[in-house]
């Protein structure tokens, strides 16, 4: 194998397979996968549902209304790990958010759902090493495997440096002062079919230098434990592997193909991968 095919991992999507699901405007937010939209029946007050589109009907209250129909699933057992927490729903991220709904529900929509990923890492004389996260056995998604050092969906209500600052608290004892050192390198985005639905997720990447002596330590219960690895080790660890949680594997690649690391005469997918983080 090789780094290509986490590209191709985070982008196994077929759109014949879903529908388009709009906003009462008219505007496109999301996908229904075709074989789920019988699991929408009973709900024709809230949603107009065709053959070839899901829509919601005109409301005061689209947050309420879609919160109906998440919360029916929810209790059908069709959403799985509930959260109680909301996202914006939103096609881009500089727009005004239609509604909120609860991250639990965006797959099955096929909503787009935003997040942060930070590369935690040390600069030495002999190169750069990295701090890596292993989830703890209990998580929900991707128990065990290995992930960035720090990263979170991006909850509705907040900035993007404000959720940096409270996930690098709770996942890796960051202090505030160092963690608004974090610098903005950019964003990847992917379209990822998965049992539950489809994510055509946007993580905003962030690389953040840690001092020599800084040991980070979780506080959430989320991180089973770190690891400061070589850049060279990671990066054998994600091409020759599926050690690393799916679309931590981008922001990886991302980190590697900026420092150097994966270098375009070495690398015959380099420019499959620099066009791959970006679907």
């Amino acid at each position: 194998m090789g780094f290509i095919d986490h590209i191709h991992a985070c982008n196994n999507h077929d759109l014949t397979r879903f529908v388009p699901f709009y906003a009462p405007n008219g505007q496109q937010i999301g996908w229904v996968r075709q074989d789920k939209l019988s699991l929408l029946t009973g709900f024709e007050k809230l949603l107009e549902i065709t053959g070839q589109s899901v829509s919601i009907r005109p409301c005061q209250d689209l947050t309420a209304a879609m919160a109906q129909v998440t919360t029916a699933l929810r209790d059908q057992g069709v959403l799985e790990n509930w959260r109680d927490e909301p996202y914006e729903v939103k096609a881009s991220f500089a727009e005004k958010p239609l509604f909120l709904m609860e991250r639990a529900a965006t797959a099955f929509f096929g909503i787009r759902a935003f997040g942060v990923h930070i590369n935690g890492y040390v600069r030495r004389p002999d190169g750069f090493y990295m701090w890596i996260a292993k989830r703890a056995f209990d998580r929900a998604i991707c128990p065990g495997m290995l992930d960035n050092m720090v990263a979170g969906g991006q909850p509705a209500g907040l900035s993007l440096m404000d959720n940096i600052i409270k996930e690098c608290g709770e996942e890796a004892n960051v202090p505030e002062q160092l963690a608004r050192t974090t610098q903005s390198v950019g964003m990847i985005s992917y379209m990822m079919e998965t049992d539950g639905g489809i994510k055509p997720d946007v993580m905003f990447c962030y690389d953040l230098e840690v001092p020599a002596d800084f040991i980070p330590e979780n506080t959430d219960g989320e991180v089973e434990s770190f690891s400061l690895m070589s850049v060279e080790e990671v990066a054998e660890i994600v091409r020759t592997s599926f050690e690393f949680k799916f679309n931590c594997n981008l922001v990886v690649i991302d980190f590697l193909l900026r420092h150097g690391v994966i270098m375009p005469d070495d690398c015959a997918d380099y420019e499959a991968l620099v066009r791959g983080l970006r679907q």
